[in-house]
């Protein structure tokens, strides 16, 4: 069984780095597309995103927000994190099949909230940045490891 394991407040130093990586599935557009009502054919309908400067249909710009959230949450600082705030700015577009890679950097802490700001920079399986910005958390201040959850089956039909 997988586990996921947190770093709290304490163990936490300027300059930590950490990383999680996914790729985009045709299903995660269309979920995503279900969850969050954004149907805009960009993202839906590749004839109409043919006609775009993109040429093809691109992620929800807010996937690339989900998945540093994912980041922030599973992988550092992890459990019990909690997500106070984001800034992003998108600088190319996710594609179906790309691999995105979140990277985490501590930039500052504040010690009477636990609060942690981290750089965070969204980069393709080229190399090349497609969001960059920042986060807020309140890290965990105990030491956690559980079992990774198991999520279920969704089809799309």
């Amino acid at each position: 069984m997988s586990m996921l394991t947190n770093t709290p407040y304490d163990e936490i130093t300027i300059g930590q780095t950490a990383s999680y990586s996914k790729t985009l599935s045709e299903d995660d557009v269309t979920l995503f597309a279900a969850v969050s009502g954004d149907v805009n054919p960009v993202h839906l309908d590749a004839e109409f995103a043919a006609t775009t400067p993109f040429k093809q249909r691109i992620a929800h710009g807010m996937w690339s927000g989900a998945i540093i959230s994912a980041a922030l949450a599973v992988e550092f600082p992890g459990p019990g994190t909690i997500y106070l705030g984001q800034s992003m700015s998108f600088r190319a577009p996710v594609f179906i099949g790309d691999t995105i890679t979140i990277e985490l950097e501590v930039t500052a802490k504040r010690d009477d909230k636990q609060f942690v700001t981290l750089a965070c920079k969204a980069v393709n399986q080229h190399g090349k940045t497609v969001v960059k910005g920042s986060a807020e958390v309140i890290a965990p201040s105990e030491k956690v490891s559980i079992p990774k959850p198991v999520l279920p089956i969704i089809s799309i039909g």
